[in-house]
C-alpha cells in the first residue's frame, strides 16, 4: 500500500512538473521583439557548395575555435570585402573576426550558425548584416525580413548573453533600392533586449539621398572610401556598446 501511494505521488509530481514547464514555455518572453513578417515558410538552412564558400567556411570555423574574438562580423560580400587596411587598423585591434561569405543569403548564414561559426568562446558582440542577396534572388521584402529574423532568433538561442548589432541593409542603386528601405523598416522593429538595430545608410548617401557613385563600386558594393565612411559609424557604435557594461535581461 505504501509503495502504491508513493508511485501515485510520483506520477502526480511529474504531471505537475510537466504542467509548470509547459506553462513557463507558453508564457516565456519571445527571443526577439519583432513578430513574424510572413506566414509563408522561408528557405530551409542549407550549405553552399562552391569552392570559395567552402574555403571561407573552413577559415572562419578554424578562426572562431582558435582566436579570441570579442566581436564577430556575420554576413555576405558586404562583410567579407572589408578592405584589408581598414580591417587591420580598426577591427583587428578590437579582436574581431570577419565571418562574411560572398553570395550568402539568409538560409546559408543560418546553416553556418549551426555548423561551426559559433564554436569556441562566445563573442561579446555580433555584427549582423545579411539579406540583400535574398532580394537579388527574387524574394519579397517580407521573406527577406523573415530570413533575417530567423538568424536573429538562432543567435539569441545560441548566444544568450551576446550583444547583437543588427545592421540595416546597405543602400543599392539598382531596382532593389526601394525594397531595401522596406526591409529595414521591418527589421528595425526587432530591436530590444540584446538586439540593437542601426542603419548606416546615411554614411554613403549623397545630398539627393542616393547611393554616392564615388563611394560605390557597382551600386551594391563599396569603394575603400565608402567602407571608411561605414567604419567611422560602426566603430563608434561598437565602442559605445563595449563601454556600456549593463546589459538588459532577455
Amino acid at each position: 500500500m505504501f509503495c502504491g501511494s508513493s508511485l501515485a505521488i510520483r506520477f502526480a509530481a511529474l504531471a505537475l512538473l510537466g504542467f509548470c514547464h509547459s506553462h513557463r514555455s507558453a508564457s516565456a518572453e519571445p527571443l526577439v521583439a519583432c513578430g513574424e513578417f510572413t506566414k509563408i515558410p522561408i528557405a530551409e538552412p542549407v550549405p553552399r557548395e562552391d569552392p570559395h564558400a567552402l574555403e571561407r567556411l573552413r577559415v572562419i570555423n578554424a578562426a572562431v575555435k582558435t582566436k579570441e574574438h570579442p566581436i564577430l562580423f556575420l554576413g555576405d560580400s558586404i562583410t567579407e570585402r572589408w578592405p584589408a587596411e581598414i580591417w587591420r587598423s580598426l577591427f583587428e585591434p578590437r579582436d574581431a573576426i570577419n565571418a562574411g561569405i560572398d553570395g550568402d543569403r539568409t538560409e546559408h548564414l543560418l546553416w553556418r550558425l549551426d555548423h561551426g561559426n559559433l564554436d569556441g568562446q562566445p563573442p561579446k558582440a555580433v555584427v549582423l548584416l545579411i539579406g540583400t542577396n535574398d532580394l537579388g534572388h527574387g524574394r519579397s521584402t517580407e521573406m527577406a525580413a523573415e530570413g533575417i529574423r530567423a538568424n536573429l532568433i538562432r543567435l539569441t538561442e545560441r548566444l544568450p548573453a551576446t550583444q547583437i548589432f543588427l545592421l540595416g541593409l546597405t543602400p543599392r542603386s539598382d531596382r532593389f533600392s526601394g525594397e531595401i528601405e522596406t526591409v529595414n523598416r521591418k527589421i528595425a522593429t526587432c530591436q530590444g533586449g540584446f538586439v540593437l538595430y542601426t542603419d548606416l545608410s546615411e554614411s554613403v548617401l549623397d545630398a539627393q539621398h542616393h547611393l554616392s557613385r564615388e563611394l560605390s563600386v557597382d551600386g551594391v558594393h563599396f569603394t575603400e572610401a565608402g567602407y571608411a565612411r561605414l567604419a567611422a559609424r560602426l566603430t563608434a557604435l561598437l565602442d559605445k556598446g563595449r563601454r556600456d557594461t549593463s546589459h538588459p535581461s532577455r
